[in-house]
């Protein structure tokens, strides 16, 4: 008897091992997709920015939008622009700066927005989180009563900052993608806030049902880990969290992100090393998260935006991604089972670093370039 249920055990093992191997061969590669014919939009040029990096709309249809030197903006659908004052300094070099701006799900009551950057420090910088009041009146904007409330542990490290900023559908709590800064091993080390998805209520700090709320620190706060560059997180409207993140040479990812996973990097990839040497592909390990989706060679993925409007109807569900390297607009689609892949890609002409979706159904995006357009995507008529 003991025998048997040994034996049925490992077979029960072998059989999620094959299970999972076969998940991980469903990942559909997308790299090698040509852009498409006909262009369903009109694009019209609205401002230009020194080096943009994000877009928030506040309720009444204006834009928040940062420039990755450190300055914000408060900015019309017609172009006009409020500099915001009291912004904190930040540490702009490379891929670092000022990053990410995201508009509380209490706004409407307490003005209040949130901001990453990567702040100047002795150790070298550190990616920082800052929620602030947006006060507005008279023609000026200005950041009030700015309070750190996390801050990456240890400091230092290359690029690669992620910084993206997305809030669960009830509004309760606010998730932070961190990139591994150029040091890839910290994204598999427990401790260090590089390489992870963290999870935290809207003060900061550490909601008792994460996966690892018994612990301290940066484990008490991951809510996944194994992530390179995630410059793309959003929820779905079915609820699910999503995000992208920049592969090495090759292997952009498209990942669901769900609680207490590993997605692999650096022990896995569908790309190799700068160097050229190899690193094992997700198929080796069936233990960790293998991406749905990915692209190889690469799209350079940055903003993601799930589209829900009324101008657009065709692209229901979908998700909008800006590609840096390929200068496109991508729109992923997702089957009845919740598999996505690439359906259409446009050339936009420039490294696009950023989408919106506006309450009117207008698509927004902005180019990473001095100067970058503000562009607003409508109809094509």
């Amino acid at each position: 008897m003991v025998l048997h249920r040994t034996f049925m055990t490992l077979a029960a093992l072998a059989a999620s091992l094959v299970a999972a191997a076969a998940a991980q061969a469903d990942s559909i590669n997308a790299g090698g997709r040509k852009v498409s014919a006909v262009q369903p939009f009109s694009a019209q040029n609205v401002a230009e920015f020194d080096t943009p990096w994000a877009i928030a709309f506040l309720p009444d249809g204006r834009m928040l939008i940062t420039e990755k030197p450190g300055r914000i903006y408060v900015v019309t659908q017609n172009g006009q622009k409020i500099e915001v004052g009291n912004v904190p300094a930040v540490a702009a070099r490379g891929q670092n700066g000022l990053l990410d701006v995201a508009v509380s799900p209490s706004f409407a009551t307490t003005s209040q927005i949130y901001i990453t950057y990567t702040e100047p420090s002795t150790d070298g910088s550190r990616l920082v989180l800052t929620r602030a009041v947006l006060s507005l009146a008279n023609d000026r904007a200005t950041l009030n009563e700015p309070s750190v409330i996390w801050r990456q542990t240890p400091a230092g490290g290359g690029g690669q900052p992620g910084g993206i900023i997305a809030f669960d559908p009830q509004g309760t709590h606010l998730f932070l993608t961190v990139g591994d800064r150029m040091q890839p091993n910290s994204a598999q080390d427990p401790r260090q806030a590089r390489g992870k998805v963290l999870r935290l209520d809207l003060d900061g700090n550490t909601p008792a049902d994460n996966p690892m709320a018994e612990d301290k620190g940066v484990p008490a706060q991951t809510w996944t880990t194994g992530h390179r560059n995630p410059y793309g997180l959003a929820f779905a409207a079915d609820g699910r969290l999503w995000l992208h993140e920049m592969g090495p040479r090759g292997g952009d990812e498209l990942n669901l992100i769900e609680p207490g996973k590993n997605y692999g990097w650096p022990l896995v990839s569908n790309g190799d090393n700068y160097n050229g040497t190899p690193i094992p592909r997700h198929a080796t390990r069936p233990d960790l998260a293998a991406p749905p989706l990915y692209w190889d060679p690469v799209i350079a993925p940055a903003g993601l935006a799930f589209y829900d409007g009324a101008m657009f109807p065709q692209w229901k569900g979908s998700a909008l991604i800006g590609g840096l390297r390929v200068h496109a607009l991508v729109r992923v689609r997702f089957t009845a089972d919740g598999q996505p892949d690439e359906a259409e890609r446009w050339d936009m002409g420039e490294r696009i670093r950023d989408v919106a979706v506006a309450p009117d159904g207008a698509v927004w995006i902005i180019e990473d370039n001095s100067p970058g357009r503000l562009r607003r995507l409508t109809p094509a008529k």
